[in-house]
Parts: structure tokens; sequence; C-alpha cells
């Protein structure tokens, strides 16, 4: 008899949620492990409940998700890997309610927005509800054909909804990035292929910090992808930069660059090294 617990993979949010869809392509083999809140997530790895998280941290048109580059840094957690999901945003109803029966949609308060075009044009009331699959189990349970959600097609699948519409959101290229995060470090070998390094730190308190401090990757021709700030503890000298790379700690033009980083910065965190995902590759001037 096998009595090995099940390989789970933590996420932020209800089971239809988009996060549970990243994590049903990205880790098929793991079984999802819904949480209320992002520190659920991060705990639930933390103490072992769940060997993986799968985290948010932007989106192409509503940007960077609130309080992950907070959280992430003193999590104790570690990034092992990066997906890409795209929003496929659908319409969602009661079986045999149609689009015409609808007057009001529900979903949550980003969701809206990025579809407002659609409901628009079908004079639909828009509803703000705590999270789009939240809002597909609200709307399975009111049984109502005049109310819908707006949510993935496997909030759908999960509440026995069905769509009535799909693709409804304005922009096309709607993409989130999630990062995975375990409790190890799972670093590749150097010259394994495009990889990523994210990190985070804060400069010394001297003039022109910053542009010291991220002249060592100019020179050393090293390609920041990503660079964000954010204040600590809602200090305003306080301020933490979150930043990603191209590259290896251990290749030669980033180990310069990390070098000079160091001198002219503090509190320099590595918070993961690990495989670029295709998506990068596939559409450079989206994937950050």
């Amino acid at each position: 008899m096998n009595t090995r617990s099940p390989r789970r993979i933590a996420f932020q949010g209800q089971l239809g949620a988009y996060s549970h869809l990243a994590c049903r392509h990205a880790r098929p083999d793991y079984e999802p492990l819904p949480c209320a809140a992002f520190e659920d997530a991060f705990a639930a790895v933390a103490e072992g409940a769940a060997q993986l998280a799968m985290i948010p941290i932007d989106n192409s048109v509503a940007g960077r998700v609130a309080d992950i580059h907070h959280l992430m840094p003193h999590s104790g957690l570690h990034i092992v890997g990066e997906h890409f999901e795209p929003v496929r945003h659908h319409l969602l109803a009661m079986p045999g309610a149609t689009l015409s029966d609808l007057r009001q949609v529900r979903s949550h308060i980003h969701a809206l927005p990025q579809c407002r075009d659609f409901l628009r044009r079908h004079g639909l009331e828009a509803v703000v509800a705590a999270d789009t699959a939240g809002a597909a189990r609200d709307v399975a349970a009111l049984r109502d054909p005049t109310v819908g959600a707006i949510a993935s097609s496997l909030a759908g699948e999960i509440y026995g909804l069905v769509s009535l519409a799909a693709d409804i959101a304005d922009a096309a290229d709607n993409t989130t990035r999630f990062v995975v995060l375990a409790r190890e470090p799972d670093v590749p070998e150097p010259g394994s292929g495009p990889l990523v390094t994210t990190f985070v730190f804060r400069v010394r308190s001297v003039p022109a910090a910053l542009y010291k401090a991220l002249g060592g990757f100019a020179t050393n021709g090293v390609n920041m992808t990503k660079l964000e700030s954010y204040m600590v503890q809602g200090r305003f000298e306080a301020t933490q930069f979150y930043a990603d790379v191209e590259g290896h700690p251990e290749d030669r033009s980033l180990r310069l660059a990390l070098e000079e980083l160091r001198f002219f910065s503090r509190d320099l965190r590595i918070l993961g090294v690990y495989p670029a995902h295709p998506y990068r590759a596939a559409n450079p001037s989206e994937a950050d």
C-alpha cells in the first residue's frame, strides 16, 4: 500500500481560478491546494502542506499583483520556475440561459474592466465579486438565468455552468506571469538553456547609487528584463528593488555585474535561478 502523501501545489483563490488553471497547465501531476490568501499559500509550502506554490506576479493589462513583492522576499521560499498563462475570459451562465436573458454579470474587480466593451455592447450590469471563480460559484448557487459570471472555462467546468461567449476581453494578449515557489532552491546548471535570475536589493544612501549599482549590468552586457521599486514598511526613504535578469549567477558576465551591484547596495538576495519559460522567446516584447 502506498502511504506517500500526494504532491500538492498551493495557489490563492478558489477552485476554478486562473491560478488553478495555471497549476493544471504547468504542473498537471500536482494536486491543487486552494488557499484563502497569498500568505496562506506561502505558509502551505513553508510548513510542508504543499511542495510548490503558484503565485501570480504581474499581468500584461493590470500590472503587478499587489503585495507579492512585499511577501515573497520574506517567505523563505525560492523561485524554481515561471509560467505565462493566457487569460481567456468566458461569459458563464446557468445551463439553458441565453445571452439575451442576462441582465447582470459578476466577476473580480480587474476582470470586469478588462471586458468593458463586451459588457457595454450587450447592456450588462457589472457587479464586483471577490474573485472570478467565486463569482462562478455564486452564479451556480443562485440558479438565476439573468445573472452570469466572467471567469475561466475551468470554473464553468467545476461549477456546472455553460460558456455563452469566449475570449470576451478587450485585449487579446491578456497574460499573467506566475512564479513557482518551493522550500529549497532548484538551480539549473550554467549553460543549460535560457535562464532567469531574480533578486531584490536596496541601494546605499549615496548620490547616484542606483545608477552606479546598475552600471555593471550594462557594461557586462547583461539583459535586465524587469526592474521595479516599492517602499519598505511604508517608509519613503526605504526603497527596495525587484529585478529579473537573463543568465546564471555563475556566468562571468552576470557574476561581475552582481559583484558591482553588491558594492553599491545592501540586502541583496537572490530569490531564484530558474529556466526561462518558452513564452519569453515567442513573445519577447510582452514577456516582462
